[in-house]
């Protein structure tokens, strides 16, 4: 964690290939792997996305955008209601 703004707030960096890490490499690493869901924050777009019901071989089979400030269901096995309007203050 790092302080922005004199918040406490995730550690997050932006490199030339942040882009195609994230929404590329980790989504088919991670489904490849099982990993249920991916939660990934589009500073661009202002939104969520929500990768869940991975496939080992196709990737995740759904991809669920959410605006920030609203809701976020994460399905089982998380099973939560994550609220995402706090998350715009750490936004750059």
């Amino acid at each position: 964690m790092i302080r922005r703004n004199g918040r406490r707030g995730p550690d997050t960096s932006y490199d030339w290939d942040t882009h195609h890490r994230d929404r590329v490499e980790k989504p088919r690493a991670y489904a490849e792997a099982g990993i249920p869901v991916y939660l990934l924050i589009d500073r661009e777009n202002l939104s969520v996305l929500l990768h869940s019901a991975p496939d080992p071989e196709d990737g995740y089979r759904d991809i669920h955008v959410v605006r920030l400030g609203g809701e976020v269901v994460l399905p089982e096995p998380v099973g939560i209601v994550l609220p995402t309007g706090e998350l715009k203050q750490y936004l750059d």
